[in-house]
């Protein structure tokens, strides 16, 4: 497994005095992060715990002496260093100014995709979850280098703060033949997710930290398009994403569904009980426990299910072992560890419905039966996922005519606090007379509830 980490391009960035202290340190191959606060001593974090570098304080100068060295800050406080890897986030005080600062060493290490080869031949999209600090970033870099290099896919990074292939116009080469297409404001990954599709024909597109509802809704519907994903996002396991009501999109969204005496003595449930709302963004899982030890989902769509209905749950571990051979076992998760999800409040409160959420931008097209035949009604969902809307009509008993292009709809269905900032959809629509409707939620209920309004 060879590493690359250009060290001396960070270290020759800092004070002199760190320089010296780091350069000849025993434990540099195990440097996770140098930290250096105003008023404080500088610290050095290594896999094996933290140590002071020097009894010398931090003064202004020194912070000074490092800002001016490298790249300007972000609007999410991230900076880097030209064709290196290393990120750099610094802490602000009220009047704005660096009071702190974060360098976190970016490492090239190729073979570390080696223990998935396989899911990444399956043409599966996959989800990487695990905390911060535990390694996602230096795996997707291998992902991307793997994809593109050594299977030939077109390959295109989403790359938000330029921590993927560093801080420069010109890509690190640890991502091999991959394109990279930076990010100006974080707010905007999602709108580069869906260009890169419109603009670049990728097969693959790799996302780093999924974070916001807008990213999960995007990532989904890449999915809808056929595009593979490989992306990452913090949390534990596949119930932290079940507990998040911004990323719980990513794995099909959950919803609560209220069943007949009947159904729920078959089912020995509740009459009130979780279920998911659509296909999972993501048909893969990756859990990293520890740098050397995954835990797999093969089936995420499976996993939520059986996690919803506190059903036992396989999952698969993959270890890396010295000799670089791959140790594969599987451990059973049993009923009684899974009941805790079932009766969380913060789930309750996340997906409670309205009753009456729902209303028409366009009140002088507003269609009616007597205008407009349900074959007749096709739809441009817009920041919903394809699987919902035709789930919805499916339980109407009716087939529903979907279309990628505007130009062909009759109706257009979406989020209302995404279509309000689309003032081009809203013209586009206005200038065809289509009917524009704008839902508060996206679930099964509201849409069904939309529907038959329009074919009663």
């Amino acid at each position: 497994m060879n590493i690359d980490q250009d060290l001396d391009k960070l270290l020759e960035n800092l004070p002199f005095f760190i320089q010296e202290k780091l350069k000849n340190h025993s434990k540099i191959d195990k440097l996770i992060e140098i930290i250096i606060d105003l008023g404080r001593r500088p610290e050095a974090r290594f896999t094996t715990g933290p140590e002071y570098l020097s009894q010398k304080i931090i003064s202004w100068q020194d912070i000074d002496y490092i800002t001016k060295r490298i790249n300007k800050f972000s609007d999410d406080n991230r900076a880097g260093i030209d064709r290196t890897l290393h990120r750099i986030s610094c802490i602000r005080n009220r009047q704005y100014l660096i009071t702190g600062l974060t360098c976190r060493i970016g490492r090239a290490i190729f073979g570390t995709s080696s223990i998935v080869r396989d899911l990444l031949e399956s043409d599966q999209s996959i989800l990487i979850l695990g905390k911060p600090g535990v390694g996602k970033t230096t795996i997707i870099r291998e992902i991307a280098r793997v994809l593109s290099d050594e299977m030939e896919k077109r390959v295109i990074i989403v790359d938000t703060s330029n921590e993927i292939a560093g801080d420069s116009d010109i890509p690190h080469s640890c991502i091999g033949r991959a394109r990279r297409m930076q990010v100006s404001k974080t707010e905007f990954q999602h709108q580069i997710m869906i260009e890169a599709v419109e603009n670049h024909m990728p097969e693959v597109i790799i996302i780093d930290e999924i974070g916001t509802e807008l990213e999960a809704l995007a990532a989904q519907t890449i999915a809808e398009k056929g595009v593979q994903l490989v992306g990452t996002t913090h949390g534990n396991s596949l119930k932290n994403l079940i507990k998040n009501p911004s990323l719980s999109d990513l794995i099909g969204g959950i919803q609560y569904v209220t069943l007949s005496d009947d159904e729920a003595k078959k089912r020995g449930t509740q009459k009130s009980i979780l279920e998911r709302k659509a296909y999972p963004a993501f048909q893969v899982a990756i859990e990293i426990n520890e740098q050397d030890s995954w835990t797999i989902h093969e089936n995420v769509k499976n996993s939520i299910d059986s996690i919803l209905h506190r059903n036992s749950l396989i999952l698969q571990v993959r270890e890396s072992a010295i000799n670089q051979k791959i140790n594969i076992k599987y451990k059973k998760i049993k009923k009684d560890l899974l009941s805790s999800l079932k009766n969380s409040n913060d789930i309750k409160n996340m997906i409670r419905v309205s009753s009456n959420n729902w209303t028409i931008l366009n009140q002088q097209t507003q269609i009616r039966s007597k205008d407009l035949g349900v074959k007749e009604l096709v739809i441009y969902p817009y920041s919903f996922s394809n699987s919902l809307v035709k789930e919805a009509g499916y339980r109407l008993g009716f087939k529903l005519l979907l279309t990628k292009e505007v130009k062909k709809a009759t109706i257009i269905i979406g989020l209302k606090k995404y279509l309000k900032h689309n003032f081009k959809l809203k013209r586009l629509a206005e200038k065809r007379n289509i009917t524009i409707f704008k839902l508060n939620q996206s679930s099964i209920y509201q849409l069904t509830k939309l529907f038959r309004s329009l074919i009663s």
